[in-house]
Protein backbone atom coordinates (compact mmCIF):
# COMPACT_ATOMS: atom_id res chain seq x y z
CA UNK A 1 0.00 0.00 0.00
CA UNK A 2 1.63 3.65 -0.39
CA UNK A 3 0.77 5.94 2.47
CA UNK A 4 1.63 9.16 2.31
CA UNK A 5 1.89 11.36 5.34
CA UNK A 6 1.94 14.90 5.83
CA UNK A 7 3.38 16.18 9.36
CA UNK A 8 5.19 19.05 10.82
CA UNK A 9 8.52 17.22 10.91
CA UNK A 10 9.80 13.38 10.94
CA UNK A 11 13.70 14.81 11.32
CA UNK A 12 13.38 17.26 14.55
CA UNK A 13 11.68 16.13 18.13
CA UNK A 14 12.98 19.49 19.16
CA UNK A 15 9.91 20.69 21.21
CA UNK A 16 7.95 18.61 18.72
CA UNK A 17 6.75 15.43 20.57
CA UNK A 18 4.56 14.03 17.66
CA UNK A 19 8.14 13.22 15.95
CA UNK A 20 8.18 10.25 18.52
CA UNK A 21 5.09 8.37 17.67
CA UNK A 22 5.56 9.12 14.32
CA UNK A 23 8.58 7.62 13.74
CA UNK A 24 7.62 4.26 15.48
CA UNK A 25 4.44 4.45 13.17
CA UNK A 26 6.71 4.27 9.91
CA UNK A 27 8.92 1.75 11.06
CA UNK A 28 6.74 -0.45 11.59
CA UNK A 29 4.62 0.48 8.64
CA UNK A 30 7.88 0.04 6.27
CA UNK A 31 8.50 -3.36 8.11
CA UNK A 32 4.98 -4.73 6.89
CA UNK A 33 6.16 -3.80 3.27
CA UNK A 34 3.92 -0.80 2.34
CA UNK A 35 5.71 2.41 1.01
CA UNK A 36 5.58 4.89 2.96
CA UNK A 37 6.76 8.98 2.67
CA UNK A 38 6.49 11.41 5.01
CA UNK A 39 6.62 15.48 3.37
CA UNK A 40 7.66 17.92 5.92
CA UNK A 41 8.01 21.76 4.71
CA UNK A 42 11.87 22.60 4.60
CA UNK A 43 13.54 24.85 7.22
CA UNK A 44 10.35 24.03 9.47
CA UNK A 45 10.04 25.49 13.24
CA UNK A 46 11.25 22.62 14.85
CA UNK A 47 14.03 21.83 12.45
CA UNK A 48 15.04 24.90 12.51
CA UNK A 49 15.29 25.52 15.77
CA UNK A 50 17.33 22.01 15.66
CA UNK A 51 19.40 22.85 14.16
CA UNK A 52 20.39 26.70 14.73
CA UNK A 53 20.92 25.16 18.39
CA UNK A 54 22.35 21.79 18.16
CA UNK A 55 23.83 21.54 14.04
CA UNK A 56 23.34 18.84 12.31
CA UNK A 57 24.94 15.96 14.38
CA UNK A 58 21.07 14.92 15.90
CA UNK A 59 20.19 14.36 12.50
CA UNK A 60 22.97 12.19 11.31
CA UNK A 61 22.66 10.26 14.44
CA UNK A 62 18.81 9.86 14.16
CA UNK A 63 19.14 8.56 10.30
CA UNK A 64 21.76 6.00 11.89
CA UNK A 65 19.13 4.65 13.85
CA UNK A 66 16.45 4.59 11.46
CA UNK A 67 17.99 4.07 7.88
CA UNK A 68 14.74 3.88 6.05
CA UNK A 69 13.58 7.09 7.27
CA UNK A 70 11.81 7.98 4.55
CA UNK A 71 11.63 12.25 4.56
CA UNK A 72 10.98 14.45 2.09
CA UNK A 73 11.51 18.35 2.29
CA UNK A 74 9.67 20.98 0.08
CA UNK A 75 9.03 24.17 -0.42
CA UNK A 76 5.73 25.49 0.56
CA UNK A 77 5.44 28.22 -2.10
CA UNK A 78 6.33 25.68 -4.95
CA UNK A 79 4.53 22.11 -3.82
CA UNK A 80 1.86 20.55 -6.30
CA UNK A 81 0.67 18.54 -3.54
CA UNK A 82 -1.10 16.51 -6.58
CA UNK A 83 2.75 14.90 -7.88
CA UNK A 84 2.53 12.94 -4.28
CA UNK A 85 -0.55 11.99 -4.16
CA UNK A 86 -1.60 10.37 -8.02
CA UNK A 87 -1.12 6.50 -6.64
CA UNK A 88 -1.18 7.05 -3.24
CA UNK A 89 -4.07 4.82 -0.97
CA UNK A 90 -3.82 6.33 2.30
CA UNK A 91 -3.14 9.59 3.50
CA UNK A 92 -3.04 11.45 6.69
CA UNK A 93 -2.53 15.10 7.93
CA UNK A 94 -1.47 16.03 10.78
CA UNK A 95 -2.76 19.01 12.36
CA UNK A 96 0.18 21.06 12.81
CA UNK A 97 0.34 21.78 8.67
CA UNK A 98 -0.61 25.17 7.38
CA UNK A 99 -4.78 25.02 6.92
CA UNK A 100 -3.82 25.99 3.08
CA UNK A 101 -2.27 22.80 2.51
CA UNK A 102 -4.88 20.66 3.92
CA UNK A 103 -7.29 22.42 2.05
CA UNK A 104 -5.49 21.29 -1.36
CA UNK A 105 -5.37 18.13 -0.24
CA UNK A 106 -8.70 17.86 0.64
CA UNK A 107 -9.79 19.17 -2.68
CA UNK A 108 -6.93 16.49 -4.32
CA UNK A 109 -9.37 13.67 -2.12
CA UNK A 110 -12.25 14.74 -4.78
CA UNK A 111 -10.27 13.63 -7.90
CA UNK A 112 -8.17 10.67 -6.46
CA UNK A 113 -9.09 7.24 -4.95
CA UNK A 114 -7.15 7.76 -1.81
CA UNK A 115 -8.27 7.26 2.05
CA UNK A 116 -7.96 10.44 3.65
CA UNK A 117 -7.71 11.19 7.65
CA UNK A 118 -6.96 14.16 9.65
CA UNK A 119 -4.65 13.18 12.84
CA UNK A 120 -5.46 15.76 15.90
CA UNK A 121 -2.50 15.11 18.69
CA UNK A 122 -3.39 18.71 20.58
CA UNK A 123 -5.63 20.43 22.20
CA UNK A 124 -6.36 23.21 20.59
CA UNK A 125 -9.98 22.01 19.52
CA UNK A 126 -11.46 23.17 22.65
CA UNK A 127 -8.73 25.95 23.66
CA UNK A 128 -8.44 27.83 20.45
CA UNK A 129 -11.65 26.38 18.45
CA UNK A 130 -11.19 29.53 16.23
CA UNK A 131 -7.43 28.30 14.72
CA UNK A 132 -8.80 25.03 13.91
CA UNK A 133 -12.28 26.60 12.61
CA UNK A 134 -10.02 27.15 10.07
CA UNK A 135 -8.92 23.79 8.71
CA UNK A 136 -11.34 23.16 5.97
CA UNK A 137 -12.34 19.04 6.62
CA UNK A 138 -14.96 18.45 4.52
CA UNK A 139 -13.66 16.21 1.95
CA UNK A 140 -11.79 14.09 4.84
CA UNK A 141 -12.88 10.69 5.56
CA UNK A 142 -12.60 11.56 8.95
CA UNK A 143 -10.13 12.42 12.02
CA UNK A 144 -7.96 10.26 13.98
CA UNK A 145 -8.11 11.80 17.28
CA UNK A 146 -5.39 10.58 20.17
CA UNK A 147 -7.63 10.75 23.00
CA UNK A 148 -11.90 9.63 23.50
CA UNK A 149 -12.83 13.21 24.72
CA UNK A 150 -10.98 14.60 22.19
CA UNK A 151 -12.71 12.34 18.96
CA UNK A 152 -15.91 13.28 20.46
CA UNK A 153 -15.42 16.90 20.28
CA UNK A 154 -15.00 16.28 16.39
CA UNK A 155 -17.86 14.06 16.22
CA UNK A 156 -20.28 16.91 18.29
CA UNK A 157 -18.85 19.53 15.75
CA UNK A 158 -19.77 17.21 12.31
CA UNK A 159 -16.66 18.17 11.23
CA UNK A 160 -16.36 15.32 9.39
CA UNK A 161 -17.93 11.89 8.67
CA UNK A 162 -16.39 9.50 11.26
CA UNK A 163 -13.77 10.13 13.59
CA UNK A 164 -11.64 7.55 15.80
CA UNK A 165 -9.43 7.38 18.85
CA UNK A 166 -6.20 6.71 18.01
CA UNK A 167 -3.96 6.82 20.71
CA UNK A 168 -0.14 7.54 20.88
CA UNK A 169 1.94 4.49 22.11
CA UNK A 170 5.52 3.48 22.25
CA UNK A 171 8.06 2.58 19.69
CA UNK A 172 9.03 -0.81 21.47
CA UNK A 173 12.30 -1.24 18.92
CA UNK A 174 13.66 1.59 20.63
CA UNK A 175 12.05 2.34 23.93
CA UNK A 176 12.69 -0.85 26.12
CA UNK A 177 14.83 -1.52 29.71
CA UNK A 178 18.65 -1.30 29.50
CA UNK A 179 19.13 -3.36 32.32
CA UNK A 180 23.22 -3.22 31.16
CA UNK A 181 22.94 0.70 31.89
CA UNK A 182 23.60 1.63 35.94
CA UNK A 183 21.87 3.79 38.03
CA UNK A 184 23.81 6.93 38.96
CA UNK A 185 20.98 8.97 40.19
CA UNK A 186 17.39 8.92 41.55
CA UNK A 187 14.53 11.30 39.66
CA UNK A 188 14.78 11.95 35.92
CA UNK A 189 12.00 14.19 34.45
CA UNK A 190 12.25 14.70 30.58
CA UNK A 191 9.56 17.65 29.50
CA UNK A 192 9.04 20.69 28.18
CA UNK A 193 8.62 24.18 30.36
CA UNK A 194 6.50 25.44 27.55
CA UNK A 195 3.86 28.20 27.74
CA UNK A 196 3.22 28.14 31.10
CA UNK A 197 0.37 25.52 31.02
CA UNK A 198 2.06 23.67 33.82
CA UNK A 199 4.66 25.72 35.66
CA UNK A 200 2.36 25.60 39.27
CA UNK A 201 2.15 22.02 38.43
CA UNK A 202 5.90 21.38 37.56
CA UNK A 203 6.51 23.16 41.07
CA UNK A 204 4.12 21.37 43.06
CA UNK A 205 4.58 17.81 41.63
CA UNK A 206 8.47 17.83 40.56
CA UNK A 207 10.64 20.96 42.17
CA UNK A 208 9.43 20.97 45.32
CA UNK A 209 9.52 17.05 46.36
CA UNK A 210 12.80 16.65 45.21
CA UNK A 211 13.91 19.93 47.09
CA UNK A 212 12.33 18.32 50.34
CA UNK A 213 13.93 14.83 50.14
CA UNK A 214 17.05 16.17 49.10
CA UNK A 215 17.05 13.44 46.08
CA UNK A 216 19.73 13.61 43.00
CA UNK A 217 17.48 14.51 40.22
CA UNK A 218 17.79 16.10 36.67
CA UNK A 219 15.56 17.68 33.81
CA UNK A 220 15.62 17.64 30.55
CA UNK A 221 13.55 19.87 27.77
CA UNK A 222 14.08 23.38 25.69
CA UNK A 223 11.89 26.95 26.70
CA UNK A 224 12.76 26.69 29.64
CA UNK A 225 12.86 30.54 31.61
CA UNK A 226 15.33 32.07 33.57
CA UNK A 227 12.78 32.04 36.67
CA UNK A 228 12.16 28.28 35.97
CA UNK A 229 15.98 27.81 35.29
CA UNK A 230 16.54 29.43 39.22
CA UNK A 231 13.76 27.37 40.76
CA UNK A 232 15.68 23.95 39.57
CA UNK A 233 19.03 25.41 40.97
CA UNK A 234 17.22 25.83 44.26
CA UNK A 235 16.19 22.52 44.71
CA UNK A 236 19.32 21.23 43.84
CA UNK A 237 18.28 19.52 39.99
CA UNK A 238 20.59 19.66 37.41
CA UNK A 239 19.20 21.03 34.58
CA UNK A 240 20.10 19.08 31.26
CA UNK A 241 19.18 21.20 28.14
CA UNK A 242 17.64 19.29 25.08
CA UNK A 243 18.02 16.00 25.25
CA UNK A 244 17.08 13.98 21.58
CA UNK A 245 14.66 11.55 21.70
CA UNK A 246 16.92 8.42 21.26
CA UNK A 247 18.63 8.81 23.94
CA UNK A 248 16.07 9.13 26.63
CA UNK A 249 16.02 4.83 26.78
CA UNK A 250 19.60 5.25 28.23
CA UNK A 251 18.95 8.07 30.22
CA UNK A 252 15.95 6.31 31.83
CA UNK A 253 17.95 3.56 32.78
CA UNK A 254 20.73 5.68 34.40
CA UNK A 255 17.43 6.96 36.96
CA UNK A 256 15.29 4.82 40.10
CA UNK A 257 12.55 7.03 39.42
CA UNK A 258 10.38 9.16 36.84
CA UNK A 259 7.34 11.81 36.93
CA UNK A 260 4.65 12.68 34.76
CA UNK A 261 3.03 16.22 34.94
CA UNK A 262 0.66 16.90 32.21
CA UNK A 263 -0.27 19.79 30.94
CA UNK A 264 -3.15 21.56 32.64
CA UNK A 265 -5.77 21.34 29.23
CA UNK A 266 -5.33 17.45 29.09
CA UNK A 267 -5.96 17.21 32.96
CA UNK A 268 -9.41 19.95 32.62
CA UNK A 269 -10.35 20.23 29.14
CA UNK A 270 -9.52 16.78 27.76
CA UNK A 271 -9.29 14.04 30.27
CA UNK A 272 -7.88 10.64 29.52
CA UNK A 273 -5.53 11.64 27.00
CA UNK A 274 -2.09 10.98 28.99
CA UNK A 275 0.55 12.09 26.10
CA UNK A 276 3.37 9.82 25.11
CA UNK A 277 5.63 10.18 27.73
CA UNK A 278 3.95 7.68 30.14
CA UNK A 279 4.29 5.39 27.62
CA UNK A 280 7.81 5.71 26.73
CA UNK A 281 8.86 5.02 30.19
CA UNK A 282 6.55 2.22 30.82
CA UNK A 283 8.12 0.96 27.79
CA UNK A 284 11.66 1.55 29.59
CA UNK A 285 10.62 -0.38 32.60
CA UNK A 286 11.49 2.83 34.78
CA UNK A 287 8.85 3.51 37.78
CA UNK A 288 6.60 5.83 37.23
CA UNK A 289 4.42 8.38 39.57
CA UNK A 290 2.05 10.83 37.84
CA UNK A 291 0.67 14.00 39.18
CA UNK A 292 -3.57 13.48 38.95
CA UNK A 293 -4.66 12.61 35.63
CA UNK A 294 -8.12 10.56 35.19
CA UNK A 295 -7.67 7.61 32.76
CA UNK A 296 -11.43 7.49 31.66
CA UNK A 297 -10.83 4.81 28.76
CA UNK A 298 -8.58 2.50 31.15
CA UNK A 299 -5.31 2.51 28.89
CA UNK A 300 -3.75 1.62 32.03
CA UNK A 301 -3.99 0.09 35.94
CA UNK A 302 -3.25 3.06 38.00
CA UNK A 303 -1.53 2.10 41.43
CA UNK A 304 -0.21 -1.00 39.48
CA UNK A 305 1.39 0.30 36.73
CA UNK A 306 2.11 3.68 38.10
CA UNK A 307 1.28 5.41 41.22
CA UNK A 308 -0.74 8.46 41.03
CA UNK A 309 -0.28 11.46 43.43
CA UNK A 310 -3.11 13.70 43.92
CA UNK A 311 -1.58 16.70 45.57
CA UNK A 312 2.81 17.74 46.38
CA UNK A 313 2.06 15.71 49.67
CA UNK A 314 1.28 12.65 48.05
CA UNK A 315 4.24 12.62 45.45
CA UNK A 316 6.68 13.44 47.91
CA UNK A 317 5.46 10.39 50.22
CA UNK A 318 5.31 8.15 47.02
CA UNK A 319 8.95 8.58 45.72
CA UNK A 320 10.47 8.57 49.38
CA UNK A 321 8.45 4.92 49.22
CA UNK A 322 10.25 4.24 45.94
CA UNK A 323 13.28 5.36 46.76
CA UNK A 324 13.32 3.27 50.01
CA UNK A 325 12.04 0.17 49.11
CA UNK A 326 13.61 -1.63 45.30
CA UNK A 327 11.28 -4.50 45.32
CA UNK A 328 8.29 -1.99 45.02
CA UNK A 329 10.26 -0.46 41.48
CA UNK A 330 10.70 -3.74 40.53
CA UNK A 331 7.11 -4.60 40.59
CA UNK A 332 5.76 -1.22 39.40
CA UNK A 333 8.14 -1.48 36.80
CA UNK A 334 7.14 -4.91 35.45
CA UNK A 335 3.82 -3.93 35.61
CA UNK A 336 4.13 -1.04 33.71
CA UNK A 337 5.88 -2.89 30.95
CA UNK A 338 3.50 -5.53 30.35
CA UNK A 339 0.78 -3.20 30.20
CA UNK A 340 2.34 -1.48 27.34
CA UNK A 341 4.01 -4.65 25.22
CA UNK A 342 0.34 -6.62 25.68
CA UNK A 343 -1.62 -3.06 24.32
CA UNK A 344 0.20 -0.12 23.60
CA UNK A 345 2.83 -0.57 20.86
CA UNK A 346 3.41 0.88 17.86
CA UNK A 347 2.05 -2.13 16.45
CA UNK A 348 -0.88 -2.00 18.04
CA UNK A 349 -1.63 1.23 16.47
CA UNK A 350 -0.67 0.04 12.78
CA UNK A 351 -3.32 -2.68 13.30
CA UNK A 352 -5.96 -0.26 14.63
CA UNK A 353 -4.82 2.24 11.36
CA UNK A 354 -5.31 -0.25 8.69
CA UNK A 355 -9.02 -1.57 10.37
CA UNK A 356 -10.21 1.90 10.04
CA UNK A 357 -8.46 1.99 6.65
CA UNK A 358 -10.32 -1.34 5.48
CA UNK A 359 -13.69 0.27 6.83
CA UNK A 360 -13.46 3.06 4.35
CA UNK A 361 -11.58 1.49 1.54
CA UNK A 362 -14.76 -0.59 -0.50
CA UNK A 363 -16.48 2.77 -0.12
CA UNK A 364 -14.00 4.96 -1.71
CA UNK A 365 -15.43 6.72 -4.83
CA UNK A 366 -13.16 5.53 -7.98
CA UNK A 367 -13.24 8.23 -10.08
CA UNK A 368 -11.31 8.10 -12.93
CA UNK A 369 -7.19 9.66 -11.91
CA UNK A 370 -4.82 11.29 -14.05
CA UNK A 371 -2.63 8.35 -15.80
CA UNK A 372 1.06 8.66 -14.84
CA UNK A 373 3.63 7.18 -12.11
CA UNK A 374 3.25 9.33 -8.88
CA UNK A 375 7.03 11.20 -8.81
CA UNK A 376 8.43 13.90 -6.58
CA UNK A 377 9.02 17.11 -8.11
CA UNK A 378 12.63 17.87 -8.69
CA UNK A 379 12.59 20.70 -6.18
CA UNK A 380 11.19 18.25 -3.55
CA UNK A 381 14.56 16.82 -1.99
CA UNK A 382 14.79 13.99 0.08
CA UNK A 383 16.19 14.99 3.06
Amino acid sequence: MNIRLFYHSILSDWNHGNAHFLRGIVSELQERGHDVRVYEAENNWSLKNLSEQHGDEPVRRLRSLYPRLPSFSYDPADFDVEDVLIDADLVIVHEWNDPKLVEEIGDARRRYPFVLLFHDTHHRMVTAPEEMAAYQLSNYDGVLAYGETLRQRYVAAARVPRAWTWHEAADTRLFRPRPDIEQDADLVWIGNWGDDERSEELNEFLIEPVKALGLRARVHGVRYPDHALALLRDAGIEYRGWLPNFEVPDVFARHRVTVHVPRRPYTRALPGIPTIRPFEALACGIPLVTAPWTDTENLFRPGEDFLVARDGSEMKRALQSLMENPAKRRTLATNGLETIRARHTCAHRVNELLEIYHQLEPSRPREPARVGPAFVRPDVSFA
